[in-house]
C-alpha cells in the first residue's frame, strides 16, 4: 500500500455541519478533506429521485430566519463566517403556521415570522397567561449566544414557572420537539431556547428550489476555498493512538490521517467506528446492522459528567409520508398554511410510539404555501410527519415491509386532513400523482444513523470533545439544531478546536 494522504483536518460526513465546517477550515487554508459514504451530500437534509422526480428529504423549512438587515442572528452569523451572500439562499419566508390542539382542532395558534401574531393570539385564547408568554420570550431572548450557558435542567419545569395552563404548555413544545428535541416528552433548556429563538423569534423560509440550492450553494463554496470531498467514501474505522485518532481506515481499506478529525454522524455512531475499549475502559457491543452501541454513548456521557442513561435514551424516529399532486394546495383551499403542527389528545405525549406509528400528533407541510414573490413549484406538494417506534420498522420482512409502507402513507394522510379544510377522498385520489413513504429504517440505511434518529443522542456534547484529542464532534449530537443550526455547528468546532487563535478579530 502507498503512504497514506495526509490532511490538517479530515471530516467525516458531508451533512449540512460538516460541509460548513469544511468551508470554514479552507477558508483560512487548511488542506481539508470530506469523507461521505453515500452518493449525495446533506445527511438528513438531502434529495433523492424517484420515477424522474427530485424528492426532499428533511427540509420542512429552514429556520432562523430574519428579514434582510436585522443583525446579531444566528442567520447572519452563518452567513458572515462562510462568506455567503443572502441571496444565494433565495430565502422566501413562510405564509403562516399553525399549533392545532383537540380531536376537532378546537383550539389553534397562527404564527408567522411575525412574532406579534403569536402573542395577540396567545392574549387572545390564553389571556391570563399572556404575562408569563412576554416573560418567557425575554428570559430567551436575554441569552443571545451563549445558549449554553442555559443551566442543565428540565424545560417542563421552567416554562411551569412561566405558565400555569397545561394546554398552552403542550401547544408550546408541540412545534419545537418536533423541529428539535432527542429526548421524550421534555427538552433541555438550552434546547428549548435555542428553538423557541428559532421557530418563534425568528421563523420559517424556503428556497424556491428546496434543499437543492442550499446543499449547492454550500459545496460550491466548498470547493472554491480548494476543500476536497470524497464521496462513496466512508470511514470503518478510526485508528486510536496514544490517546488520538491516529488514521481513518476506509470502507476500500485504504487509510488517510489528518491532524484533526471532525465527525458529524453522531456521537454514538462516530465512537463505533473507535477501538473497542473507550471512554475509561467501558466495552463496546455492536449488535448487527450498527444497532445498539448504547454503552458508547454512556460512556461519552461519563466522560462529560452526565447521567448515562439521559446520555443513552430512547432514539426518537419518525415516517413521513409525500403525497404529489396535480394542482397547488390552494386551488384544494389548502393554500393558506406553511406548517401546521397537530395533537387530537388531551396531552401531547412526544415519545417512542408503542406501535408502529403514533397516529395523534404529527406536521404537515406544504411546501407551496412559501411566499415565493409570485414564483411556484410546478407541482403541489402534502408531507406529513409522525413519531413511529424503529424496532417495529427494521426487522419487517420485505413483502409485510412494503405493505406497511403503503398503509401507513394512508393513515398518516387521513389523519393529518382532520386539521386541514376538508376535502373528499375522491378528490384527494384523483389529485394525487406520485407517492412515497420513508420510514425509520429508511434513515438509518442512507444516514447510518442508530435507530433511525433524526436528532442524535438525547445528552448533547456542547464542547465536541470526545475521549481522542484531536476528535470532535458536530452536528446534533453536538447541541445546535435545524438547518441554521447544523452549520453553525460545524462552525463553531472548526473555530474553538482548530483555528483559535488565528480567527480573532477575523
Amino acid at each position: 500500500m502507498s503512504s497514506p494522504s495526509h490532511y490538517d483536518v479530515a471530516i467525516i460526513g458531508a451533512g449540512m455541519s460538516g460541509l460548513a465546517a469544511g468551508i470554514r477550515l479552507a477558508h483560512f487554508g487548511r488542506r481539508v478533506c470530506i469523507l461521505e459514504r453515500h452518493s449525495k451530500l446533506g445527511g438528513l437534509n438531502s434529495f433523492y429521485r424517484l420515477d424522474g422526480r427530485k424528492f426532499d428529504v428533511g427540509l420542512h423549512a429552514m429556520t432562523n430566519f430574519v428579514p434582510e438587515g436585522v443583525r446579531g442572528t444566528p442567520l447572519g452569523k452563518l452567513l458572515r463566517q462562510l462568506r455567503i451572500e443572502r441571496g444565494e439562499f433565495a430565502l422566501c419566508p413562510q405564509k403562516q403556521s399553525r399549533v392545532v390542539f383537540g380531536s376537532t382542532g378546537k383550539t389553534e395558534l397562527r404564527f408567522t415570522n411575525d412574532f406579534s401574531v403569536l402573542e395577540a393570539e396567545i392574549a387572545a385564547k390564553f389571556p391570563a397567561q399572556i404575562d408569563g408568554f412576554r416573560r418567557l420570550a425575554d428570559l430567551v431572548r436575554s441569552y443571545g449566544d451563549r445558549v449554553f450557558d442555559v443551566p442543565q435542567v428540565s424545560a417542563r419545569q421552567v416554562v411551569r414557572e412561566y405558565f400555569s395552563d397545561p394546554l398552552l404548555e403542550d401547544m408550546m413544545f408541540c412545534p419545537l420537539m418536533y423541529y428539535g428535541s432527542a429526548r421524550e416528552r421534555d427538552m433541555d433548556l438550552s434546547q428549548f431556547v435555542i428553538m423557541f429563538r428559532a421557530l418563534f423569534l425568528e421563523g420559517f423560509a424556503r428556497p424556491l428550489e428546496g434543499v437543492r440550492l442550499v446543499i449547492r450553494v454550500l459545496l460550491e463554496k466548498y470547493q472554491a476555498a480548494g476543500g476536497e470531498c470524497r464521496m462513496r467514501c466512508g470511514v470503518a474505522r478510526i485508528v486510536e493512538r496514544e490517546g488520538r485518532a491516529a488514521a481513518l481506515v476506509l470502507d476500500g481499506g485504504a487509510e488517510i490521517t489528518a491532524d484533526h478529525v471532525i465527525s458529524s454522524i453522531g456521537a454514538a455512531e462516530t465512537l463505533a467506528l473507535c477501538d473497542p475499549m473507550v471512554g475509561g475502559g467501558l466495552a463496546v457491543a455492536s449488535a448487527p446492522s450498527g444497532m445498539g452501541i448504547l454503552p458508547m454513548s454512556a460512556a461519552l456521557g461519563q466522560r462529560h459528567g452526565q447521567d448515562a442513561r439521559a446520555t443513552i435514551g430512547r432514539r426518537l424516529s419518525f415516517v413521513e409520508s409525500i403525497r404529489v399532486l396535480k394542482h397547488q394546495p390552494g386551488e384544494l383551499g389548502w393554500g393558506s398554511d406553511t406548517i401546521v403542527f397537530f395533537n387530537d389528545s388531551d396531552r401531547f405525549d412526544y415519545a417512542r410510539p408503542a406501535q408502529q406509528v403514533d397516529l395523534r400528533s404529527g406536521v404537515i407541510c406544504l411546501p407551496n404555501n412559501f411566499d415565493f414573490g409570485g414564483a411556484e413549484l410546478p407541482e403541489g406538494w402534502l408531507r406529513v410527519t409522525c413519531l413511529a417506534d424503529y424496532d417495529q420498522w427494521i426487522g419487517l420482512p420485505e413483502e409485510r415491509y412494503r405493505a406497511d409502507k403503503l398503509r401507513w402513507l394512508d393513515e398518516s394522510t387521513r389523519s393529518a386532513r382532520r386539521f386541514l379544510p376538508e376535502i373528499s377522498d375522491a378528490t384527494l385520489a384523483a389529485e394525487t400523482i406520485a407517492t412515497d413513504l420513508f420510514t425509520p429504517r429508511t434513515i438509518t440505511r442512507f444516514t447510518g444513523h442508530l435507530e433511525g434518529a433524526v436528532y442524535g443522542a438525547p445528552g448533547k456534547t456542547p464542547d465536541g470533545r470526545t475521549h481522542l484529542k484531536n476528535l470532535y464532534l458536530c452536528g446534533t449530537d453536538q447541541g445546535l439544531l435545524g438547518i441554521v443550526g447544523a452549520m453553525l455547528s460545524g462552525i463553531s468546532m472548526a473555530n474553538q478546536h482548530i483555528l483559535q487563535p488565528e480567527i480573532r478579530g477575523a
